[in-house]
């Protein structure tokens, strides 16, 4: 039984513990939450996407993390004050962190890809340090996030190059010990299947090492993703990317309704976020408004 699985073997006995009360409950009125990626809704590293969040009527936003000096750079003690400030007068938090540069300058064979994300954990760390200065528990809750995505597209992307694989999971066992000791995650987005993910994560051997997982993306590959879903379980899910290419969600090839009965079962409770979903030729803001109550729609429901 290697770590991974033995944390799974402790939250099943805890949660079997608590099975009887819930027998009575209703389990599935969780109240999910609903973000978006600040490239998506075109704010990118900008203070203006949570005030765009708090007109779209989203929870949070999933902020960049990207080259030192772009834009809103947390690196940065004056933009982490103004993020925190914009954040506290919104109401919309930081869901997570997402490290797209990594598509350009890939994690698997650049000392710059592996370094971005050293920064990008050290920087959670410092958020975290200056949010339990905080006196407002909600608010410190919100600039203090936990998870960080990994993107592995363009060229980053590592499907069907095991050599490269092997790269990654090496890198990942330098970081991982440092992001799980501080309650991070490290999340995988990936053109990978079940099993490649699975290979990694087993090999890293780490609960700070998830999926991210994006049901576009894994549709477009052929992939079931209702079944990945529900075979990966929430113990290997961070978060989710609730993604239409050129279609409104609801419009396209992702059944949500399915998507919802699948996250249900598997007790998932975190952070859903929007990606693309807008249609050729209609605005970003009127595209995202329709997003945001086709999602509470369908994931606000008590089933």
């Amino acid at each position: 039984m290697n770590r991974r699985e033995a944390l799974k073997t402790g939250a099943v006995l805890a949660t079997g513990a608590m099975l009887a009360p819930r027998l009575f409950a209703n389990q599935h009125s969780h109240r999910f939450k609903i973000g978006a990626c600040d490239w998506s809704i075109k704010k990118m590293l900008e203070l203006d996407a949570f005030r765009m969040g708090r007109e779209l009527g989203l929870d949070g936003i999933q902020f960049s993390f990207d080259a030192e000096g772009r834009g809103m750079d947390l690196r940065n003690k004056e933009n982490r004050d103004a993020v925190r400030k914009v954040v506290t007068n919104t109401g919309v938090g930081i869901t997570s962190l997402a490290i797209g540069l990594l598509n350009k300058i890939a994690y698997s064979s650049t000392e710059e890809g592996e370094q971005l994300v050293v920064d990008c954990i050290q920087t959670m760390m410092t958020l975290k340090k200056e949010a339990a200065q905080l006196d407002d528990s909600e608010i410190a809750s919100k600039v203090s996030p936990e998870v960080v995505l990994l993107a592995f597209f363009g060229e980053g992307d590592i499907n069907g190059k095991p050599d490269l694989i092997a790269k990654v999971i090496e890198k990942l066992k330098r970081i991982a010990p440092s992001a799980e000791k501080h309650g991070f995650i490290l999340g995988l987005e990936t053109w990978l299947n079940e099993d490649d993910h699975r290979h990694i994560l087993e090999n890293v051997d780490s609960p700070a090492v998830k999926v991210y997982y994006d049901v576009a993306n894994s549709n477009k590959m052929g992939y079931d993703i209702y079944k990945e879903i529900e075979s990966l379980g929430r113990e290997n899910i961070c978060e989710i990317h609730c993604k239409e290419n050129g279609f409104l969600l609801g419009h396209g090839r992702i059944d949500f309704a399915r998507l919802k009965g699948v996250i249900n079962e598997i007790d998932y409770k975190d952070w859903l976020i929007i990606e693309s979903a807008i249609p050729k030729g209609m605005e970003v803001s009127k595209a995202y408004k329709l997003n945001v109550e086709y999602m509470r729609s369908v994931f606000s429901k008590k089933t």
